[in-house]
């Protein structure tokens, strides 16, 4: 009996009432062969089929195999699976097991879902972009159009109340299995050996423990292909015993490979299994009793600035370990080495970060559309995609022609819709099959979207010789599904209506196909043999020997990383006449200007995002150019660079006074003037060099800054002096920190009953009074109370100290004077 058996009655009772559940169960419970079976009978379902979704290729065809072995039947009659390149169903099928990929294109196409009574999510724990959308896209459907239709989350390690918060009418349903004692042992890292070197010392040393009686299996978890093969190295280097079989397992092999790991041990043969992260979950391999996890693994992160998803290798999850660690105890006590300390466990990241956080989203905005949603505002989502990332996916699929301006689905975008492939895969391949080359498309398509396809060389042209040549089962398999996308595609472009038919275009080779799918990876050599820059500004390069080395300009359909450049893995010659026609109606031409022996020359370019594709140089400058650049050096170096008078420097201060009183007055501050440069203080140029107006031009160009009003509204709003009953004029310095200010000698003030204002808001002064040595002794803001107030103070200290001076005890009543007493008096 399966440990997830207990939940099968509780289950069918919610689900026959009821839409929607959550099922969370340990690793080995049974529930992904058990449930579908379980629901087959239920009334609700009758005539209706369960389509249960998988993260990936193997986990489905197993667990279809599994449950048709179960019932005692071949895959394809009551139990199918599909996948891409593959496909085992029937009319007879009642439970089709799919990727998580392939329900997208299934719920987009059909949001009704028909004949489907019961849609599975298992592993939504992995949180893939297909898992998360297509599971919003089902409670759309059934909110909206299938009130009837089931939907069952189910997970090993997910927090069940999170999903709850986008499915609030869930029940969370929990089995706790049956896991043996896994006992957990840290063995730490060995940081003067490589990964794998370290693997394959703590194996050999466990493998001991591996004998013929039990024939039981140690399961390895590495990150990735390339480790597993140097892993298994190792080990045939060390001398195991011979009874021991190595056995790998990987996405990337045939499937029959995978079938035999998949199978039960022989006897008296223990196994070590060599597996990526896809051993985690959904596949049961026989007898496994011992785990060595490297606690890493590799993860696609799409990386904007280079417009790829580029694989990283990261430490796993706490979730994804615990799920490791479970493999050891399914079906006996087992034990597990982890190759980290103890104290580094607390570290671990509870879950891996979600999908929709780290992809291109280019597909997800195009289902978004195509589903009739501008945003993922109101879908079922646990975690929405960066803004940021939608804009770049939407700009991605405007220069596709996939969305209009107005980011509309255009006729080209709905059949790119259609293929089930990225978009831009569609696009080429939907140009391909409009210029006569669907074959050339499809292959083309297979081998961007399948690794370790035609071999490793750099060139398409061999990759796509090693692709025909080659006779294993992958790529006879890799060659069949190109074919059903050629006929797709064909057929799509064959059944539009004769006014929406594609137009012949400048696509006539496989080469141009490469660069109309990675327009922004078209690279021009610059430099020495093998290097060369993208449109989107990169830098990539080749082996100075690489057949690809001396082009003038090559499309790039995959790279490898680098932190200043990019290595590439996968490229294609092109001509610059093929640049030219290719993207005749994406080239920018335009007239630049660049410093030649200290002055400026005209170049007219045409351009191709980042690239040059010619330069020639005019015979003149155009003067609105000039402008431009000079004020460009202008902004670099500071306004200090330009001749600023006494005068000048005064008016802006002033009109800035009145700016911040009443903003219809021209801001005239540093961040302004340069920002406007070419506006103010081009007009007065007149077709000289910026930087040779004189301090009365740009005088000029300030002053002409104020609309006639202003200019005579100025000297009453802001005087630039202030006249004293003395008859002397004083600069205001309304660049003072406080306000306006005025440094007068006291004895200029007699007679002076009311403080000085200025401005529209009538702003009072800041009096900084001087004695008659002009040494200061006063600042205030209100004269009267100063006469008032501290006067008497200031006169007995005055007095004292400026004897041969007039120091009335009233100022207000005494005439103002800039002399001292007749001598004598």
């Amino acid at each position: 009996m399966l440990p997830i058996e207990e939940i099968f009655a509780p289950l069918r009772a919610f689900l026959a009432e009821r839409t929607t559940a959550i099922l969370i169960a340990p690793p080995g419970a049974g529930k992904t062969t058990g449930v579908p079976l379980a629901l087959l009978d239920e009334a609700w379902l009758a005539g209706q089929k369960i389509v249960m979704l998988e993260p990936r290729r193997l986990a489905a065809r197993a667990a279809a195999m599994r449950m048709a072995e179960v019932l005692g039947e071949p895959v394809g009659q009551t139990v199918g699976y599909r996948v891409r390149g593959d496909s085992r169903v029937s009319k007879q099928t009642r439970i089709e097991v799919v990727t998580e990929g392939v329900f997208s294109r299934l719920i987009v196409d059909d949001p009704t879902l028909e004949g489907m009574g019961c849609v599975i999510f298992d592993e939504f724990h992995e949180r893939s972009l297909d898992a998360d959308l297509g599971l919003a896209f089902a409670r759309d459907s059934q909110s909206v159009l299938r009130d009837d239709l089931r939907i069952l989350v189910m997970s090993a390690t997910l927090d069940g109340e999170r999903v709850r918060s986008v499915l609030p009418d869930a029940e969370v349903f929990h089995s706790l299995g049956r896991a043996f004692p896994v006992t957990t042992h840290y063995t730490g890292r060995d940081q003067t050996l490589r990964l794998e070197e370290d693997v394959a010392k703590v194996v050999a040393r466990v493998a001991a423990r591996l004998t013929p009686e039990r024939a039981e299996t140690m399961l390895v978890f590495l990150p990735g292909q390339g480790e597993i093969h140097r892993v298994a190295t190792l080990l045939a280097e060390k001398g195991l015993p011979p009874f021991i079989e190595v056995h790998k397992l990987y996405g990337a092999m045939e499937a029959k490979d995978q079938t035999r790991v998949l199978a039960k041990n022989a006897p008296g043969t223990p196994r070590i299994v060599l597996a990526t992260a896809i051993a985690e979950t959904s596949l049961t391999l026989d007898k496994v009793s011992m785990v060595v996890d490297s606690g890493v693994a590799r993860l696609g992160r799409f990386d904007a600035a280079r417009g790829v998803v580029r694989m990283v290798t990261e430490r796993v999850s706490k979730a994804a370990a615990d799920q490791r660690r479970g493999r050891a105890g399914r079906t006996q006590a087992g034990d597990c080495y982890r190759l980290w300390d103890e104290e580094n466990d607390r570290s671990l990241i509870p879950f891996a970060r979600p999908e929709i956080l780290d992809t291109d989203l280019s597909r997800l905005v195009l289902d978004l559309r195509l589903w009739g949603a501008k945003s993922t505002d109101g879908l079922a989502l646990l975690d929405h995609p960066p803004k940021a990332a939608l804009h770049e996916a939407e700009k991605l699929l405007r220069g596709l022609d996939i969305l209009d301006a107005k980011g509309e689905v255009t006729p080209h975008g709905r059949l790119v819709g259609r293929l089930p492939m990225s978009p831009r895969l569609g696009h080429m391949l939907l140009l391909a099959a409009r210029d006569g080359l669907s074959d050339q498309g499809a292959a083309l398509a297979v081998l961007l979207s399948e690794n370790g396809l035609g071999g490793k060389a750099t060139d398409l042209d061999l990759r796509l010789e090693g692709l025909s040549k080659e006779r294993s089962p992958k790529v006879a398999q890799a060659r069949q599904l190109a074919q059903t996308w050629a006929r797709l595609a064909g057929q799509l472009v064959r059944d539009l209506p004769k006014d929406a038919a594609y137009a012949q275009s400048a696509v006539k080779s496989v080469h141009a196909l490469l660069a109309e799918c990675f327009p922004e990876r078209v690279a021009k050599a610059r430099g020495k043999a093998g290097e060369f820059v993208m449109a989107n500004g990169r830098g990539v390069y080749v082996d100075e020997h690489d057949p690809l080395a001396r082009a003038p300009y090559i499309a790039v359909g995959d790279l490898g990383g680098g932190a200043g450049r990019d290595r590439v893995l996968l490229g294609a010659a092109l001509s610059e006449a093929e640049v030219l026609s290719l993207f005749a109606d994406r080239l920018e031409k335009r007239t630049v200007l660049e410093r030649f022996n200290g002055r400026y020359r005209a170049l007219a370019q045409v351009r191709f995002g980042e690239l040059i594709l010619s330069s020639q140089p005019l015979p003149a400058v155009p003067p609105e150019l000039l402008i431009e650049a000079e004020a460009e050096e202008i902004r670099t170096k500071g306004l200090k660079v330009l001749k600023f008078s006494e005068n000048a420097e005064s008016l802006r201060a002033r009109v800035n006074f009145l700016h911040a009183q009443d903003p219809t007055w021209p801001d005239l501050s540093d961040e302004a003037l340069l920002s406007g440069l070419a506006d103010w203080l081009g007009p007065y140029a007149a077709g000289r060099p910026l930087l040779s107006l004189t301090a009365s031009d740009v005088y000029q160009a300030l002053l002409g800054r104020l609309d006639y009003d202003q200019q005579r509204a100025l000297d009453t709003l802001a005087p630039e002096h202030w006249r004293m009953p003395t008859g002397s004029n004083i600069r205001i310095d309304y660049g003072a920190e406080g306000g306006p200010r005025l440094e007068v000698r006291v004895q200029e003030l007699y007679g002076v009953t009311q403080h000085p204002v200025v401005g529209p808001q009538r702003t009072p002064l800041t009096l900084a009074l001087l004695s008659p040595a002009h040494r200061p002794i006063q600042i205030t803001k209100n004269l009267p109370a100063f006469w008032d107030g501290s006067w008497a103070e200031v006169r007995s200290d005055m007095k004292g100290r400026y004897p041969r001076h007039v120091w009335p005890e009233n100022p207000r009543d005494a005439d103002p004077t800039t002399r001292a007493k007749p001598r004598g008096t």
